[in-house]
């Protein structure tokens, strides 16, 4: 099966090509996750072993890796409280077959700029959607009008409060749809 192709029946060894793919990006900064995606030391260095990958190589912390790194940590733990929203949303949508650990890299990635995709340092959109049905196929299963998944995220964290963001009645009269929907550059 091609990693780009959309599929309802994900792969079970794709865990471990995703976080592979993910520690690649990061460690070369395509990525904006911190040093460790937002796991502490333990529970990072136990997801390697879990799934057979090894700590990257090389200089650890050069200085621009290292305040990369640095910077990213200072914003997961600004912004602590949203990611903790954002992990257990994730959890609630996974099931027997997820990677745990992945929520929490996903809800890291989601504090970045980019599109989640990117900054979780994937190749496509579709190579997110197979991760995402994989490891939270009954959070995925709502996206069903194909939302940009970091505004779709938070649009579940909002109605979950009973809170509502959007001044629109409708997503499809609201004037800023392209935002939420469409292509992803």
């Amino acid at each position: 099966m091609s990693r780009t192709a959309l599929s309802l029946e994900p792969v079970a060894e794709d865990n471990n090509a995703w976080l592979a793919q993910i520690i690649r990006a990061q460690r070369e900064g395509r990525s904006c996750l911190p040093a460790y995606l937002g796991l502490n030391a333990t529970r990072y260095s136990e997801l390697l072993l879990c799934h057979g990958l090894q700590a990257p190589t090389g200089s650890p912390v050069d200085s621009l890796v290292g305040e990369r790194n640095a910077l990213r940590e200072e914003l997961l733990a600004l912004r602590r409280e949203e990611w903790q929203a954002l992990h257990d949303l994730l959890l609630a949508g996974q099931d027997d077959h997820g990677e745990p650990a992945m929520a929490a890299i996903v809800a890291a990635a989601c504090l970045g700029g980019e599109h989640l995709w990117r900054d979780l340092g994937l190749d496509s959109r579709a190579q997110l959607y197979a991760l995402l049905m994989h490891n939270f196929p009954q959070l995925a299963r709502r996206n069903t009008q194909d939302m940009r998944w970091k505004k779709f995220f938070y649009k579940q964290l909002c109605e979950q409060d009973g809170g509502y963001v959007c001044r629109s009645p409708s997503c499809e009269t609201c004037p800023t749809y392209h935002d939420c929907f469409g292509e992803e550059q």
